[in-house]
């Protein structure tokens, strides 16, 4: 008897070690916040080939699993990693190779940073941006004047903090044909006395784009992978381009398959006759890495730039309503074409009447379709009834909160006592959609995702302005700021069953923080710092 007990014993233990799963690697002893459907918190988890195999407590995992990586997060906080739904992700690379204009604070700060560039540059033709005549003591657009006298023989061309206006010296302008007689459908190209002052609004900058030097491969690939660099330095491990082209595209999936690009691009089309033809007809594109199959469409321009199309004229601007910067004849024949290709529609409106036009587009075109999840991206401006809209459940609102604490020192000037009540009104849209898709739109703001998170939560800026916060009755809850940078932005790009929270059977991408971002105090969020983010379960 003695024997057989013995036996049974050794049997038990040898049964117990050959039970442990080999895995990849182990993370333990965290605070995890895994945002599944009950948004719990777990402690450890294990991966194996670059997913999630189990989350729970660490004495569980741990007697369940072995792995020669090991992590123990001594108590820090673990979240999933982070989404950006509209952010410019290319674009944020090629920054890097041009003039920064973010953060001056007058027009001759800008020509200083111009003239620092080409001393050291050299360049044939010069480009920069990030200038915002808001930031400056006079809120006037800049004249050309100057840069002819500095650079009279070299094209230089200097863009707005959100794209959609540009400054060009009279050598760019040449180049691109563009006289005082030019005209444009969508957009302006402003005069002053019957004379160039050099700035372009919306659709004709196209001319002036088109006349660009081309980058080269090398350049490109750079762009890219310093984008990566910055990203992952942030927590980022999706990133949702908000319009890109077909090389681009051709591009980032080339340095994914050879394991050199890691970050998981969600790639908008942008809105060109050789994007759609080429990408239409084959339907939607998908790997592990990249998802294609959606369009970016503008609508209108910016309320910054004064080309967003309002309802009612401009506070400031008594007989401006903005322009539309597309035909609305042409608008819905685009959308009809990308329901029939079964794409995901994706529309810039700020503008209260821009965004009623997209809506009642969007309803129209998709009466009796399901889950087509249709997006308008920025949402900024909505009047009367239209956030009814938003009940729909193939439309989502797809929002940037820190363009409403970078808006908020002048957007009341534009539109008003009565419209700013519903601009920015993000609370307003999550009640009626039950889900929003959270975004930088970087490098129109800052990369940083916490700046997102604060400004979600707090409706001030860094420094804790205003001291109620900005309409803070349309401020969202660190749950549902967390949920529309992981799930809910997940969901808005057809992705929540492979990424977005820490559950088995995801993609294992998470980040590990010095803070806990849902109980730190909300200024200190802004601080918060990224200790390590992971890919597949690999450090980046």
């Amino acid at each position: 008897m003695k024997n057989i007990l013995s036996i049974t014993i050794l049997l038990l233990i040898f049964s117990c070690n050959t039970e442990k799963q080999q895995v990849d690697s182990i993370i333990t002893n965290a605070k995890v916040y895994t945002v599944n459907p009950n948004f719990e918190t777990a402690e450890a988890f294990a991966i194996k080939d670059g997913k999630f195999i189990e989350v729970g407590n660490t004495i569980d995992i741990k007697n369940k699993f072995v792995a020669d990586t090991i992590i123990d997060a001594k108590g820090q906080t673990i979240v999933p990693g982070l989404i950006d739904a509209h952010c410019h992700f290319y674009t944020l690379g090629q920054f890097t190779q041009i003039v920064n204009l973010v953060g001056t604070t007058s027009f001759v700060d800008v020509i200083k940073r111009v003239t620092d560039f080409q001393d050291k540059r050299k360049k044939s033709f010069i480009i920069g941006h990030g200038w915002d005549q808001n930031d400056w003591e006079e809120k006037e657009y800049p004249n050309k004047a100057l840069l002819d006298r500095l650079f009279p023989e070299t094209p230089v061309v200097l863009s707005r903090i959100d794209g959609h206006a540009m400054l060009c010296n009279q050598a760019a302008l040449d180049l691109a044909k563009i006289t005082k007689n030019t005209k444009v459908a969508g957009g302006e190209i402003l005069l002053e006395n019957g004379k160039l002052t050099g700035v372009l609004i919306d659709n004709p900058m196209a001319l002036v784009e088109a006349i660009f030097p081309k980058p080269t491969k090398q350049e490109q690939i750079a762009a890219l992978l310093e984008a990566q660099t910055i990203c992952t330095s942030l927590g980022l491990t999706t990133v949702s381009d908000a319009g890109l082209n077909k090389d681009v595209i051709q591009l980032i999936d080339s340095l994914q398959q050879a394991k050199k690009l890691n970050m998981r691009v969600y790639a908008m089309l942008s809105n060109t006759k050789e994007n759609l033809d080429y990408y239409l007809p084959k339907g939607k594109i998908k790997t592990e890495k990249l998802n294609v199959q959606s369009v970016k469409v503008y609508a209108d321009g910016a309320l910054g730039s004064r080309g967003a199309v309002l309802k009612e004229a401009y506070t400031d601007k008594h007989d401006h309503f903005g322009a539309m910067v597309i035909g609305l004849d042409d608008y819905e024949n685009l959308a009809t074409r990308i329901e029939k290709a079964g794409y995901q529609m994706n529309t810039h409106a700020i503008g209260d009447s821009a965004i009623h036009f997209v809506l009642n587009t969007y309803n129209k075109t998709l009466e009796g379709k399901t889950d087509r999840r249709w997006r308008v991206e920025h949402a900024q401006v909505i009047t009367d009834n239209d956030f009814e809209f938003f009940k729909n459940e193939n439309i989502i609102p797809s929002i940037q909160p820190t363009h409403a604490t970078s808006d908020m020192y002048w957007a009341e000037e534009r539109l008003g006592k009565e419209r700013i009540k519903g601009a920015y009104a993000y609370k307003a849209l999550l009640e009626k959609s039950g889900s929003v898709a959270l975004g930088t739109d970087f490098p129109v703001e800052q990369v940083s995702p916490f700046l997102t998170f604060y400004a979600a939560v707090a409706r001030q800026d860094v420094k804790g302005f205003p001291e109620d916060g900005f309409n803070k009755e349309n401020a969202l809850t660190r749950e549902e700021t967390l949920k529309g940078m992981t799930i809910w932005a997940a969901h808005a790009n057809f992705e929540e069953q492979e990424k977005g929270s820490i559950e088995a059977g995801k993609f294992a991408d998470f980040i590990i923080l010095d803070k806990d971002i849902m109980e730190v105090p909300v200024l200190e969020i802004t601080n918060i710092k990224v200790q390590q983010t992971f890919i597949d379960g690999v450090a980046q």
